[in-house]
């Protein structure tokens, strides 16, 4: 072999380990982007994971506090019956009986509130405000400054929790 020969098998041979080096850095470096990129889908996975366990929770919750919702709403007219009969009874002479019905009054309030119920405010002579109240009539109102008022309060209103399950009736001074 020649000088020139040694020469240029020397030279294909460093060519050769150029390329081989740039083929393991470019490997090298498919590696990290693909490392990376699995990351990145973990992450977003881990992410979205923990959104549904808050969003599920949060639900849950939820569910928990209006489970009852029905049975309460069933209840409300008896409640109102309750109200119609204790305002009636105290009307009249009858201690002992408007005693017995206070008290079954009072336990059955006592009771659907330990369950979350609440009444809704409503009170004469505060602004109707569409959003809280149900407006059932509108009346002139007996002085100018009832106009756009609560005159009175035909039905009372109640929340289970957060929830309105029961406008209050209002009527409203024009």
């Amino acid at each position: 072999m020649s000088k020139e020969e040694i020469e240029k098998d020397v030279e294909n041979d460093n060519i050769e380990e150029q390329v081989v080096e740039n083929q393991e850095v470019s490997v090298e470096e498919e590696l990290q982007i693909q490392l990376k990129e699995e990351k990145d889908k973990f992450l977003r996975l881990f992410a979205e994971f923990e959104n549904y366990k808050k969003r599920t929770s949060k639900e849950r919750i939820e569910l928990f506090k209006t489970a009852n919702q029905d049975v309460m709403i069933a209840l409300l007219p008896v409640l109102d019956d309750f109200d119609r009969a204790y305002t009636e009874l105290s009307k009249s002479n009858e201690e002992e009986l408007l005693k017995g019905v206070e008290l079954i009054r009072n336990k059955f309030k006592n009771l659907l509130q330990s369950k979350g119920l609440e009444e809704a405010e409503a009170n004469v002579g505060d602004v109707f405000n569409a959003d809280h109240h149900e407006a059932i009539t509108q009346i002139p109102a007996p002085t100018p400054d009832l106009k756009g008022k609560i005159i009175d309060v035909v039905e009372k209103g109640y929340k289970l929790g957060e929830k309105v399950i029961r406008f209050p009736k209002v009527v409203i001074g024009q």
